[in-house]
């Protein structure tokens, strides 16, 4: 929203306005956010006279407890209040009304007549409030909950039910609730996945065991929504728009939702039940972007999925992570829900003291994966034998491992199901597309992979070096909308595994508000004053052209590191790799 002062620059009264229309940061249920600005985002006076009008409308709206809730960030203020789903449209307006007479106060000149009388504006905000309103929606809806089914909406379909147990009909021919088959419908296992690195691996070795266990498995991630273990959809879909996609689909027995960070800020938790949940670990990655500006808010965002642990699901959590540990411990829906962990050691103390009190554990204890439900404890195969450690390499796999059993086992997914992906998951590229990849070129071996962050690039380093080439050459690339020092640091990460070669990559379709070469100029700043040579640093304005430069660079005993953005560009090297081969 912006307002103009007389002979002045328009000033911003907020940078956006969104409605979470599911479980979120700030509460279990649905609600509004905008990001305040100008003085009065910075003044607690403000704050709480923004939070009294919203409470005084929501009250004459007739709706519950609003919890208005202001939230101060390094750079930004969060102004959020639960609402009714009905309601949210109305509620986003509210919002801002509230917002607006509060930054009037403090210098803005509001272009609409300003009033407070409560009476007038309930009038007019319940007249918005019809208007948006859909009585047949809202009987559905409760119908759904009476017969403890799911349901889910969007601006074209609602359903009902989950899978091979749902029903999905136009917003334009909702049918009266005796109308519906409810004899047919039902619910489907589903697992929510999240975390800064890792989420898409287990996601896919999650599916593959719950297909070897004989289910139809749909999946979403940032990849795609696949059933059956066909593609139905490519592209980003590790938010609410693919989690309706797989639990809308007939086939479905088993559902496995990638839940990334942007979906979760900026839309809330697309189910309100799960079996299970997992949080790979937290690493810092989108500082300044809805509220993030450390590691703790990254883990305080992805700790939102254990609200659909209502009915006793599962929460997997990480204990090598600290600060996800740390997080956990002080938020309420991590607090109370069950929980199983996972750590590199089996005998981590934290893993040592949740198997005294009867929990699930997995880890890695004399070279290997173990798995221990209380007391009792399986031995599912030796970690250097199993494709996905690269012989021990890729110790960050042992950790998506660990927790994909753990859920398999929390969802009663059999023994010889695990043991059986296990022994083979990763050994074919097509298993796991993106999520280093081998690869034999002219004797190098080549990683290709997504490491679109510090922490990520650094565990691909760390392979390749654990692979003892005679030279590494690294591709390195970022989107525009990581700050300044993110990419520094992304810079640091490289140069500190000492590249004997870098290309470094453009990448035109990711500018997101940058110039074209910005990117490219501030990595070989950054590398350059981290001690890589001048003569180590090549540039290609074209993805696909860097990785091939690359490739024609190296030679028997290298190794080549490709973290590729592009879908379209992996696809290629992929096909290309797969001919050479």
């Amino acid at each position: 929203m912006t307002e103009v002062a007389p002979d002045a620059e328009p000033r911003l009264l907020y940078q956006d306005s969104r409605r979470l229309t599911g479980p979120n940061r700030y509460f279990d249920r649905p609600a509004v956010v905008l990001t305040a600005l100008g003085a009065a985002a910075r003044d607690s006076t403000a704050h709480a006279r923004w939070a009294a009008l919203v409470r005084s409308l929501c009250a004459a709206l007739a709706w519950r407890d609003p919890e208005p809730h202001a939230q101060r960030h390094a750079q930004e203020t969060m102004l959020a209040f639960a609402a009714p789903d009905a309601g949210l449209w109305v509620a986003t307006e509210v919002n801002e009304w509230a917002w607006a007479r509060v930054a009037a106060e403090v210098g803005f000149d509001l272009a609409q007549p300003a009033t407070d009388d409560v009476a007038t504006l309930a009038a007019h905000f319940l007249a918005r409030e019809a208007s948006h309103a859909s009585r047949p929606l809202a009987r559905l809806k409760a119908a759904a909950v009476a017969h403890g089914l799911p349901s889910f909406d969007d601006d074209d379909a609602f359903s009902i039910g989950a899978g091979s147990g749902s029903v999905v009909y136009p917003r334009a021919g909702l049918p009266l609730a005796m109308d519906v088959p409810w004899s047919r419908l039902h619910d489907v296992p589903t697992i929510v996945v999240t975390g800064s690195n890792g989420k898409t691996t287990t996601t896919r070795l999650l599916a593959a065991m719950a297909a070897a266990a004989g289910h139809t498995v749909g999946y979403c991630s940032t990849e795609g929504v696949v059933v059956g273990g066909v593609l139905m959809a490519a592209g980003d879909y590790a938010g609410p728009a693919g989690a309706r996609a797989v639990l809308r689909h007939p086939r479905v027995t088993w559902a496995v939702l990638e839940t990334a960070r942007g979906g979760l800020l900026r839309r809330g938790l697309a189910v309100q039940r799960a079996d299970a949940a997992i949080v790979t670990n937290v690493s810092a990655d989108h500082f300044g972007e809805y509220g993030i500006n450390s590691v703790e808010d990254i883990a305080e965002a992805k700790l939102v999925v254990a609200h659909a642990l209502r009915g006793g699901g599962s929460l997997v959590l990480n204990a090598d992570d600290a600060v996800l540990m740390a997080v956990a411990a002080r938020t309420p829906q991590a607090q109370v829900a069950s929980r199983a962990l996972f750590a590199d050691n089996h005998d981590h103390p934290a893993l040592a003291a949740l198997r005294r009190q009867g929990g699930s554990t997995c880890g890695v204890r004399a070279g290997q994966l173990v798995l221990a439900v209380g007391a009792t404890e399986h031995e599912l195969g030796a970690v250097a034998g199993l494709p996905l450690s690269l012989g021990g390499a890729a110790r960050f796999n042992q950790g998506n491992m660990a927790a994909a059993v753990l859920v398999a086992q929390a969802s009663g997914l059999p023994l010889a199901a695990m043991r059986q992906i296990l022994a083979r998951f990763g050994a074919d590229p097509a298993d796991n597309p993106g999520r280093l990849e081998r690869w034999s070129y002219h004797g190098a071996t080549v990683l290709i992979d997504y490491a679109h962050n510090p922490d990520g690039l650094a565990q691909l380093l760390a392979v390749a070096r654990a692979l003892q080439p005679r030279r590494l050459g690294l591709l390195l690339g970022q989107a525009g909308n990581r700050d300044d020092a993110a990419i520094a640091a992304l810079s640091r990460t490289a140069a500190g595994f000492a590249p004997d070669r870098v290309w470094i990559k453009e990448l035109p379709l990711m500018l997101r508000g940058r110039a074209l070469g910005e990117v490219p100029a501030l990595i070989e700043r950054s590398l350059l004053a981290a001690g890589v040579a001048a003569a180590q640093v090549q540039h290609q304005a074209d993805e696909a052209a860097a990785a091939e430069a690359l490739l024609q660079w190296a030679g028997a005993g290298d190794v080549v590191v490709l973290p590729v953005h592009t879908v379209a560009v992996r696809a290629h090297l992929g096909a290309w790799l797969a001919a050479q081969r």
